[in-house]
């Protein structure tokens, strides 16, 4: 990690309990988080605050709104990691299912060189909607163009009126064969496919969620997976994280198209670098007057206060 070039004093704090928020951002000038919420309650009452450096590119833990009034400027990192398409692959090769055959004897018992006991299908040719178009939707776009997919932004779910770049999300729940998102969490996305987005997509597409867990109805994916109405299913997310024992998911954690991480799409060596390097230029930047990666609209500017 870089060292940040201005004086400073730095508090570092394992693990944060919601009764401990306030305490620790009270007499803090910039805040450094990433799962921790900061409401607007205690967002009201951090009077020295001036900036929160996200550690992640996801912003539903901070009040932004709360931020905005009270001159609170938040930052993130971006385009800091691509797990998409592993899942991709996985699940259109079919790679988990036929590895557990083999751990299972399956190919002893097939009695040939090989067995087709799942599909494999390749990606060129196919259409890949990408729903959500911020920096990790447009390299996801950029890398399924680049292995010969068709790709589909959407438009935002009920707006018709985006130009010509967009396409209106009923008919990428239609013609896509894969679906990825790439969405902010938030009450307009909450539960963005659910049983009726799901009996919309007549390809029986393969839907990839690294962005948030609320984006899916975790129930409505059960069965649309069960019933066939989609052909898989990859998530590096869920609604409560970790996965709690009432979850539905669990009924599926076997199914042979269904592929879930425990969250871990930003997590590779290389990530976590560039997303460490990324937290202190944003900080850095915002010291020297020049802030960058700020996501909200704060009414003023602490940062000559």
């Amino acid at each position: 990690m870089k060292d940040l070039p201005f004086s400073h004093g730095l508090q570092v704090f394992e693990t944060t309990k919601p009764e401990e928020v306030f305490d620790r951002v009270r007499d803090a000038d910039i805040v450094i988080t990433n799962k921790v919420k900061l409401g607007g309650d205690v967002i009201a009452q951090a009077k020295k605050l001036k900036l929160i450096a996200i550690a992640a590119t996801g912003s539903d833990n901070v009040d932004t709104n709360a931020c905005n009034e009270a001159g609170i400027s938040v930052c993130n990192v971006r385009n800091y990691a691509v797990h998409t398409f592993a899942l991709i692959f996985a699940l259109r090769r079919s790679l988990t299912a036929y590895h557990a055959a083999v751990q299972a004897g399956r190919w002893q018992e097939s009695g040939q060189f090989c067995f087709f006991d799942y599909p494999i299908k390749d990606l060129a040719g196919s259409t890949l909607g990408v729903i959500g178009d911020g920096a990790l939707g447009k390299a996801t776009a950029d890398i399924g163009r680049a292995l010969g997919l068709r790709v589909l932004f959407s438009a935002f779910k009920g707006r018709n009126d985006m130009g010509m770049l967009y396409t209106p999300f009923e008919k990428v729940l239609e013609e896509s064969d894969i679906i990825s998102l790439h969405c902010p969490f938030n009450e307009q996305t909450r539960d963005l496919i659910g049983d009726a987005e799901f009996a919309k997509m007549t390809q029986r597409p393969l839907l990839i969620n690294t962005a948030r867990g609320g984006l899916v109805n975790e129930r409505a994916l059960v069965h649309a997976l069960k019933g066939g109405l989609i052909s898989g299913a990859g998530l590096d997310v869920v609604t409560r994280e970790p996965l709690p024992e009432d979850n539905p998911l669990n009924e599926i954690l076997g199914h042979p198209a269904f592929i879930l991480t425990p969250h871990v799409a930003w997590a590779s060596e290389q990530a976590i670098q560039t997303l460490a390097d990324q937290l202190m230029d944003n900080i850095t930047a915002y010291v020297q007057g020049k802030p960058r990666n700020i996501i909200n609209a704060p009414s003023s500017n602490r940062m000559t206060g």
